[in-house]
């Protein structure tokens, strides 16, 4: 039973309240976090937009990025895994697929945090979402005025690079994702969440915002790389096909907690539990005519297979 059904004891909202858990923080709108590679489609969308890439367009992947001029190595995550990058060189398909670091960090270079900004803005980032209860706050897209304003500093190029696989100072909340992801499952049209159905009997209508309008084509080309996710032979999430009635199209996210120094090895069980990274994974199904759009997020996981089966089973249940 619930314990606020029937009034609770002091004793129980203490225990509630002062839980390092914290299971009153209502982290659906108030949580925010590093959206970290969910963010991957929707920088595909905007790389498509803005013209600098195609489906084919491709990208040398060794396994790491450096800027021009700059000897710093940017890694891939799979480096410390093969040793090497995904393959000589990556697409769209299989950067979306593979979750290829590389291919998003020459993106973001390219397109520069401030277009960054204005493409990914429209998907719900960096706003409140407009969800019919109090407190939802806006988490952080961030943009060279967004810094010099916050900050009173200026945007260094290496953020830029943070930032294309949802890293840095780019914050998220498990609302936004979800709503972004729902936008990308309809091909760019945005309705306000609602929580309410309806009132007295009158259906509650979720008011509708401008679409984003995109050529059919570059919606296709990012739900086949998320496809290829989950139902791919090199899928980062591909366990979830196993038995699946339906296509579902996902794309997986793990978000750093503390940072970790180049060349070190991240080991989870070296690591405190409340310095584990995140595991994140969005989701839309069934693909060829979505009715359901999840984004889950579990914290301290270590990674996205953490969440990845907890969207299997909400999306079953559905």
């Amino acid at each position: 039973t619930n314990l606020f059904v029937n009034g609770i004891s002091s004793k129980d909202y203490s225990a509630l309240r002062d839980s390092l858990d914290v299971p009153l923080f209502n982290r659906a709108i108030q949580g925010v976090y590093p959206p970290g590679s969910t963010i991957k489609p929707f920088m595909g969308m905007a790389g498509l937009e803005s013209g600098l890439i195609t489906p084919e367009y491709t990208v040398a992947d060794p396994g790491w990025y450096s800027l021009p001029g700059d000897s710093h190595k940017y890694r891939d995550w799979i480096l410390r895994i093969r040793g090497t990058g995904h393959a000589p060189r990556v697409d769209l398909n299989m950067a979306i697929a593979e979750s290829c670091d590389t291919y998003f960090y020459d993106l973001a270079r390219r397109l520069t945090i401030d277009r960054m900004y204005d493409y990914l803005r429209p998907f719900g980032f960096g706003e409140r979402t407009g969800v019919d209860t109090t407190n939802e706050r806006r988490g952080v897209l961030p943009s060279t005025r967004w810094k010099r304003e916050a900050m009173a500093q200026p945007w260094y190029p290496g953020e830029t690079i943070s930032a294309g696989i949802g890293q840095g100072y780019m914050l998220a909340s498990p609302m936004q994702l979800a709503v972004a992801t729902s936008v990308m499952a309809s091909k760019g049209q945005r309705r306000v969440p609602r929580l309410v159905h309806s009132v007295n009997g009158e259906p509650v209508e979720a008011p509708v915002l401008d679409p984003i309008a995109a050529p059919d084509e570059y919606w296709q080309a990012i739900y086949a790389g998320m496809l290829e996710v989950v139902h791919g032979k090199r899928g980062t999430a591909k366990a979830l096909a196993k038995d699946i009635q339906y296509q579902m199209a996902g794309k997986t996210g793990t978000a750093q907690v503390i940072g970790i120094a180049q060349g070190a090895v991240y080991r989870e069980e070296d690591v405190a539990e409340r310095h584990r990274h995140h595991g994140l994974f969005i989701a839309f199904a069934p693909a060829e005519a979505p009715t359901i759009a999840v984004a889950i997020i579990v914290e301290n996981g270590g990674g996205s297979s953490a969440a990845s089966p907890i969207a299997r089973k909400v999306i079953d249940t559905w």
